[in-house]
């Protein structure tokens, strides 16, 4: 008797080398769970229906019999139990807890051991290999390099079939029991994840995909802080002041790696580091915990880290409303925060908690955001909350709440955030010049009042319009001015020029 493990497992191989050997008998509860789980898309049930196939394939050429026994049911494991221990026939499994139950309910049990074989998608690896992309009728491609130096490579001379993208499949799944580590983070509808030791396995197969794909990718690079050369105040922040920490960049300059060399830094300083990942595919010492956010419960994660009380807590990958939320309320309690966020620029980073957070909290969250480049720190910002007028605003009665954004290294200030109306404005400083301003005003109006003059007074920017242009003020202008004055933080009156 057949258990699904023994399907995963790959029981055609050990057929083919005469290790198992017999009448195999399929339950039909097995064949109805198999069915229930390919119709719901998991890419388990597929494979082992498979293996079914193969099995059968096997038994014409070997001359053995695969029989149908036993009645649908929704408890499989216990049919197979039963029917085993009625009938004295063997049950033949690769999972560790089956074997335990079976021998301990006097059935007895075939447990099958790993067979001695290497992975077939180890064949696409080397030691400059970051990932390797496997898709069904294409050609077998991979990533070369280290983060921010990379190529992409053809890597083979003929495109790879379906049925051999499967066959990798169930080896990948085989492995998974026997390989310290591994484990299936996601199955879904059309896709699984996979960690299997140091290689993250996406796979994603129809309908989700137009064919059978697979994405690998391994780490090529683990460095320990000393090895980016920071800048001694950098350092000293790092291990004294920064607790709110942004790590930010494009995909695939090292931004991940670079949280790993700072976790495993907090952790030789004696603090206590936790990491929340989806998935998990950092590759950390035993004594930083690492939890799986698709296996915790909504709030789960916020009650174990909260009460555990760790210093700091790395939050790889975060991509939604939920992610940032558990974030701000981890941060917000006292905890330590790292997180690292996909961002073309510094400031996009930053502007991601804008519509998450109140504006006057933002420094309490964040205070430190590196950007990462080509698997070096490009980019230091810190945040600070004073009350001033923001920069391009003249008259001190607009004075209000001013997020300054400092390049960390200098101490200059290179972006101011504040509430002007009702929205919140991110403005460069020292890239706003009076005549840039004035010239886009003077381009506004220009085109239809041509003597129209453009001029600052008392913080303000007026518009004269002769008063023979008065009947072209129209509707249209007005409102390009007041896209200026929203756009640019400034004020702008329009009034009729002296008579001469």
């Amino acid at each position: 008797m057949i258990d699904k493990s023994s399907l995963l497992q790959g029981i055609s191989r050990y057929v083919e080398k005469n290790i198992v050997n017999g009448t195999f008998l399929i339950h039909r509860s097995l064949i109805r769970q198999l069915e229930q789980e390919s119709k719901q898309g998991l890419v388990t049930g597929d494979i082992a229906l498979e293996e079914i196939n193969q099995l059968k394939n096997l038994s014409e050429r070997f001359l053995f019999a695969v029989e149908l026994v036993g009645r649908d049911s929704d408890n499989t494991e216990q049919e197979l139990r039963n029917y085993c221990l009625e009938r004295g026939c063997t049950l033949l499994t690769a999972d560790e807890l089956q074997r335990k139950i079976s021998e301990m309910l006097g059935i007895n049990t075939m447990f099958l051991e790993p067979l001695p074989e290497p992975l077939s998608i180890e064949r696409y690896f080397d030691e400059n290999t970051m990932s390797v992309h496997l898709k069904e009728d294409a050609l077998p491609k991979a990533k070369k390099g280290r983060p921010g130096n990379w190529e992409f490579s053809v890597i083979g001379e003929k495109p790879i079939a379906g049925a051999e993208i499967k066959q990798i499949v169930s080896e990948i799944l085989n492995s998974i029991r026997w390989t310290k580590g591994s484990f299936i983070e996601i199955e879904r509808k059309g896709s699984t994840i996979v960690q299997l030791s140091n290689y993250r396995i996406v796979i994603t197969r129809p309908p989700l995909s137009d064919g059978w794909e697979i994405t690998v990718t391994r780490p090529v690079a683990r460095k320990r802080l000393e090895e980016y050369s920071l800048n001694p105040e950098l350092v000293s922040r790092l291990e004294q002041r920064a607790e709110g920490i942004l790590i930010a960049g494009s995909p695939g300059m090292g931004k991940t790696t670079f949280a790993q060399a700072l976790a495993e830094y907090y952790m030789k300083m004696g603090k206590i580091v936790k990491t929340i990942e989806s998935p998990r595919d950092m590759h950390l010492p035993p004594d930083i915990t690492q939890y799986s956010k698709n296996y915790a419960e909504i709030g789960e994660l916020h009650d174990i880290l909260l009460l555990s009380r760790p210093d700091y807590t790395v939050y790889d990958e975060m991509r939604n409303d939920e992610d940032f939320r558990l974030y701000i309320d981890l941060r917000l309690a006292g905890i330590g925060m790292i997180g690292v966020v996909h961002a073309t620029t510094a400031i996009d980073a930053i502007h991601r908690f804008l519509s998450r957070v109140d504006l006057g909290t933002i420094p309490g969250i964040l205070d430190t955001v590196l950007f990462i480049n080509k698997g070096t720190v490009e980019k230091v910002y810190s945040l600070e909350m004073t009350v001033k007028v923001p920069e391009g605003l003249r008259e001190a009665d607009l004075a209000r709440p001013v997020v300054q954004i400092k390049d960390f290294l200098n101490d200059k200030v290179e972006y101011e955030i504040y509430v002007f109306g009702e929205q919140t404005m991110i403005v460069p400083v020292g890239k706003l010049s009076i005549n840039t301003v004035e010239n886009r005003i003077t381009r506004a109006i220009s085109g239809v009042i041509p003597n129209a003059a453009v001029k600052k007074e008392n913080g303000e920017y007026v518009v004269e319009i002769p008063r023979e242009g008065i009947a072209s003020f129209n509707r249209k202008i007005n409102s390009k001015l007041r896209r200026l004055e929203k756009k640019h933080g400034v004020k702008i009156r329009v009034k009729l020029q002296d008579k001469d």
